[in-house]
């Protein structure tokens, strides 16, 4: 039986957590921060890139929409994410999150910022390991108070430069 992902955070944050708290202490918010973006986008443009090779080798996929709707149902597995599917395409995928266990989890521990920090801001590393023409816009989130998640994945025409 494997393990959710929504599991796999809450078992991670028992560490995290207070690891970021006392980087935080030790360096400066901001410089704690920087430090645990950079390390933990490192590996998760790590997991975006395993899933879009694993992806396109095994159904010789390029379509944007199935191929970012079935990463998000990992994310969403366990009833860990209502969401409503706005646009699917070949070269978009856009939704919003309505309820996020993450965020419900993260406020309860009453570190909605880590929450932000250690959940949230993997979203943009795993979408730049899906390549270099696949963008990701997300202008608000649950865990930072507002009433749902937008993201917005697009294939850019143009492709990087």
């Amino acid at each position: 039986m494997s393990v959710s992902v929504i599991e796999q955070a809450k078992i991670q944050a028992q560490v995290l957590v207070p690891l970021v708290k006392a980087l935080q202490a030790e360096l400066g918010e901001a410089r704690a921060n920087a430090l645990v973006r950079k390390a933990l986008g490192d590996l998760y443009r790590g997991f975006g890139e395993e899933f879009w090779r694993a992806r396109n080798n095994t159904k010789n996929e390029s379509d944007l929409g199935k191929a970012v709707s079935s990463a998000f149902g990992t994310y969403a597995r366990d009833d860990a994410l209502a969401y409503d599917v706005i646009e699917q395409t070949q070269d978009s995928f856009a939704f919003d999150v309505t309820r996020c266990a993450y965020a419900e989890f993260y406020k309860a521990l009453g570190a909605p910022e880590l929450g932000f920090l250690l959940v949230c801001t993997a979203d943009f590393a795993i979408a730049e390991g899906f390549g270099p023409d696949i963008k990701l816009t997300r202008t608000q989130t649950i865990m930072q108070g507002a009433d749902h998640c937008n993201f917005r994945y697009r294939r850019d025409a143009g492709g990087s430069q």
